[in-house]
């Protein structure tokens, strides 16, 4: 994993503590939330305020996500909207997190001035013991504080101020003025200023699960179903239930459904530019299968490989070339089903409101590709990155550098439509590097 944090593939873009006064906040927010602290003067956290150095410290990635059902959250500054969501449980819950702060930005940069804000993002269900469970989190609530309770206080001091205005004879209660005076001391003006935050419950539709194996859950659809990638579940109350073996039946839903188009008809890209890079990395994957150097390899070089590993070139090649050369030349319009091996490298997310979700259930589906899976599925890629051959790992490596991360937005747009912002992947300080090695820490279950 040290190639991948070296070119900023793995950790970019963590938000870097290292003055005392916010290590000491954060130490306080963390003994508030977990009862343990760190002894660590400098580390990195992500937008929940999961550090990897602390959790390595502490022999718990998930000391801020007990469970791994409601995740905890520690804010040190406003910055962290920017930061990626490491060990995800749940595909929605940092869209949930970077909303929240966005709509509260003014003022958790006051509260965040002076303390830590914690708090939690809490669902109904405490611990999951079966996937029937799954359909019980149907919302996200949030509840926050300084460490401090500065928002608790301020809630006081309004109730209190409201007696004040309204009860016949709060004029002469000294023991309700004094209080008001004390704890005005520590809020400030609420009746100028008031502190409360703003938006904090957020519906959870349809959402992908890192628990029991994996399962992308569309309970809210015309045609509902699930899609598990482990062992399918027996008590999950959604009709149609399907695993990666279904390929006909999961294409059937994506289309009854709407949810996707082909890359040759969709609109202002490069289809074939898109479908031949697709061809590539299936022959790099059968190259590197057979012990092949894998270095500066340019369009020749591809074209090379492809020729003398035709016999080890994945089924899924030929349907791509096949589409490809309809796309360039006028050629037969190849008949690509559902069962073919290709079929999902052909498709992308239509723009509904569940691309994200679609694109990550895609890159899962067409595993031979390395850019997608490491755009919409993160925690998929580094899993996947681990048990690859050096030499892939080595050219994956550097094409993300080289074609990706020069331009994130506009290679996003130019495969899938509009993006949101993902700048939570830019490059990590080479600090970061030093202290993490390899990182073999990260889960994906």
């Amino acid at each position: 994993m040290i190639r991948l944090i070296e070119k900023g593939l793995m950790f970019g873009n963590l938000v870097h503590i290292s003055s005392p006064a916010l290590v000491e906040r954060y130490n306080r927010a963390l003994q508030h939330l977990a009862g343990k602290t760190t002894a660590l003067t400098d580390f990195h956290v992500d937008i929940s305020g999961f550090s990897p150095e602390v959790g390595i410290e502490l022999k718990d990635e998930l000391y801020l996500n007990p469970n791994g059902v409601n995740r905890q959250f520690i804010l040190l500054t406003t910055e962290q909207k920017r930061a990626p969501l490491l060990n995800v449980k749940f595909s929605t819950s940092r869209d949930v997190l970077r909303e929240f702060i966005e709509m509260n930005e003014a003022q958790l940069f006051a509260l965040t001035a002076t303390d830590a804000v914690a708090g939690e993002l809490v669902n109904s269900v405490i611990k999951l013991t079966t996937p029937r469970d799954l359909l019980n989190i149907r919302k996200i609530e949030i509840e926050a504080d300084t460490v401090g309770g500065k928002l608790r206080k301020a809630e006081q001091l309004a109730g209190m101020v409201e007696r004040f205005k309204t009860e016949e004879d709060a004029w002469f209660d000294d023991v309700l003025i004094a209080k008001m005076i004390e704890t005005a001391k520590e809020t400030g003006d609420v009746t100028r200023n008031p502190v409360r935050l703003r938006h904090t419950a957020f519906e959870q539709r349809n959402f992908w699960t890192a628990h029991f194996g994996g399962l992308y859950l569309f309970p809210d659809l015309d045609h509902p179903a699930a899609i598990c990638i482990g062992e399918k579940p027996d008590d999950l109350p959604i009709k149609y239930i399907f695993d990666p073996t279904q390929r006909n039946q999961i294409a059937k839903f994506l289309g009854y459904n709407e949810l996707v188009e082909t890359i040759v008809e969709a609109r202002g890209v490069d289809s074939s530019a898109i479908l031949q890079q697709k061809m590539d990395f299936l022959t790099v994957n059968a190259a590197a299968n057979a012990g092949v150097d894998l270095t500066g390899l340019d369009r020749g070089d591809m074209r090379r490989l492809a020729r003398n590993h035709a016999d080890r070139l994945p089924e899924a090649y030929h349907g791509l070339a096949q589409l490809l050369r309809w796309a360039k030349d006028g050629g037969p319009w190849p008949r690509i089903t559902s069962d073919h091996p290709a079929y999902f490298y052909t498709l992308r997310a239509a723009n509904t409101p569940n691309r994200d979700l679609v694109n990550m259930l895609l890159a899962e589906l067409a595993p031979l590709d390395p850019r997608q899976m490491f755009i919409c599925h993160k925690e998929l890629f580094y899993g996947t990155y681990s048990k690859w051959p050096e030499s892939k790992k080595a050219f994956v490596a550097d094409f993300l550098a080289r074609e990706y991360q020069v331009d994130k937005a506009g290679a996003r747009a130019a495969l899938f439509g509009h993006e949101p912002d993902m700048s939570g992947e830019d490059r990590v300080d080479d600090t970061v590097i030093a202290r993490v090695g390899p990182w073999g820490a990260l889960r994906k279950d």
